[in-house]
């Protein structure tokens, strides 16, 4: 027969896999007619637009480009300095074992490099080498017995779990669109060198609804008509609502961005500007921190009681933080007098990651790409490291925490001294994102097949063995804590020692509903 009991439903965010890999995207750069032959490279900068993930069984599918801009020194006494814009498609299957189709994910895509070989003059040949970080979600509905009512002998063990149950997943796509301005004297021929990225992360809760805020940062070197360099370095607001029913302000929210299409080209030069569209795509996962008192245990004194347990893996304690470390930093440049710095790029790396005595530490570099121009040498780069560490402190189960750490450039600036001394002001904005992992125990359908046996004794001693508790004792011998407890003067019945002797009463029938143990002389 099948016990009637109360269940919860539960909405489980379970994940599945994490694969990180190294993809090569490799391909090639034709100059275009109008443009003269390549002399050499002086650097390129590219940004990565994912816009298809596709989930199949123990495989993740993208699709994307990466939008590239080289700069490079022209072989033509007229022209120095040109740039070059082309797109790098890619299509890759990256195994992740366990996924399947139906699942949710978590992706993202980082540009560690872009390498440049020159086949001839009007040829190159592209290689970038992207880190992709996949991470596949399950989202289960798990139905969690509360209580069994109406049968007054059934023995519960019950613990206590604080779990972060699945609100809801939602998404959208905006488009990020503005006309930037530039100096009025310069006529603006082409775009050299371009980079856009997601800052100022921000997440609003309202009227069943996410506002997710964030601002595509960008930078654009251009060359103007009469061959001289030009910059421009703003942000554009991105702004997308996402339909979350039964969200509130205190619910935990984790938002992902990202770029999915870049459009910039420059208007008429009698216009001054050029036109920025960014395609960002926005996903959202919302959570709420619920306690739960879990059935681990149960038996029944005088019923034989059959059930089964599957084990789940979810999320808890989870929490996000934020923090800012600054970065100060001297580097000799050995710049001439008529040397002019045009643009630094800065990109944060973590390269080493470690848990230990309460804390996971972050170590890693700042990599630093100096664009200069010079009378004698024409433009330049050069590249620097700073190094950084960061530790997230007084964590509680470091080892099972797991944590996603989103560095963020909040502010640069770089004061040129006397000497070609540059101190370098870089401020990191440092996004984490924390949850442990637990394992529960849920029990399936209760049946009860019978009445007990009835055991030939009245009362038996029993000696305890290491790893024995009351609860165990009772359940083997079909009777309670609590007879155990007050037959032997327990005073703590969490505290009971190995080769400690205890009497075990047996637990009888009295009436029909109604079951206390017999004590028996002897």
């Amino acid at each position: 027969m099948v016990i009637d009991t109360l269940k919860e439903k539960l909405c489980i965010n379970k994940l599945i896999a994490t694969k990180r890999e190294l993809l090569q995207v490799e391909g090639d750069m034709i100059v275009p007619d109008s443009k003269p032959d390549i002399l050499n490279t002086i650097c390129t900068s590219g940004t990565v637009c994912l816009y298809k993930k596709e989930i199949l069984d123990d495989k993740v599918r993208l699709d994307g480009t990466i939008n590239t801009y080289i700069m490079y020194l022209a072989d033509d006494e007229k022209d120095k300095v040109r740039g070059l814009n082309t797109s790098i498609d890619f299509s890759e299957t990256i195994n992740v074992s366990g996924c399947k189709e139906g699942m949710s994910e978590m992706t993202e895509t980082k540009l560690k490099s872009i390498e440049c070989k020159i086949v001839n003059g009007r040829k190159i040949a592209l290689k970038a080498n992207l880190e992709v970080e996949i991470k596949i979600y399950s989202n289960d509905e798990v139905e969690i017995i509360e209580d069994i009512p109406n049968i007054d002998d059934i023995k519960i063990l019950k613990e206590d779990f604080n779990v972060n149950s699945l609100v809801g997943m939602g998404e959208t796509r905006v488009y990020a669109k503005d006309t930037l301005s530039i100096k009025p004297e310069d006529n603006a021929a082409e775009i050299l060198k371009s980079n856009v990225c997601i800052s100022d992360k921000d997440i609003k809760v309202s009227y069943n609804k996410i506002l997710a805020k964030a601002e595509a940062q960008i930078k654009i070197m251009y060359l103007t008509e009469d061959s001289r360099i030009g910059m421009i370095n703003t942000k554009i607001p991105i702004v997308g609502f996402i339909d979350m029913p039964n969200v509130t302000d205190e619910n935990i929210t984790d938002v992902n961005y990202e770029i999915q299409n870049i459009v910039m080209k420059l208007n008429s030069a009698e216009e001054h500007s050029v036109y920025v569209e960014i395609e960002v795509g926005i996903k959202a996962s919302v959570y709420e921190e619920k306690q739960i008192n879990l059935i681990q245990d149960l038996y029944s004194p005088s019923r034989i009681l059959e059930f089964d347990k599957r084990k789940i893996t979810t999320m808890t304690n989870k929490r996000n933080s934020k923090e800012m470390k600054q970065i100060r930093e001297k580097i000799i440049l050995e710049q001439n007098e008529n040397d002019r710095l045009l643009d630094v790029d800065a990109i944060p790396i973590i390269e080493k990651e470690s848990k230990q005595n309460g804390r996971i530490s972050y170590e890693g570099n700042v990599e630093m790409t100096f664009i200069m121009e010079s009378t004698s040498a024409g433009v330049t780069t050069r590249i620097e490291k700073i190094p950084f560490e960061y530790a997230l402190e007084n964590i509680n189960n470091a080892e099972r925490t797991n944590a996603d750490l989103d560095i963020e450039i909040a502010n640069q600036d770089f004061i040129i001294q006397d000497g070609g001394v540059v101190t370098s002001n870089i401020d990191l904005l440092m996004n984490a994102s924390l949850y442990e992992s637990a394992n529960l125990n849920i029990i399936n359908e209760i049946q009860d097949t019978g009445e007990r046996e009835n055991e030939d004794y009245s009362i038996i001693m029993y000696i305890v063995k290491k790893g024995d508790t009351l609860w165990k004792i009772a359940k083997k011998f079909g009777t309670t804590v609590e007879d155990i407890v007050r037959l032997n003067g327990i005073e703590d019945a969490n505290k009971i020692m190995p080769a400690q002797k205890l009497f075990i009463p047996k637990y009888v029938k009295i009436g029909t509903s109604n079951r206390a143990p017999v004590m028996a002389n002897g």
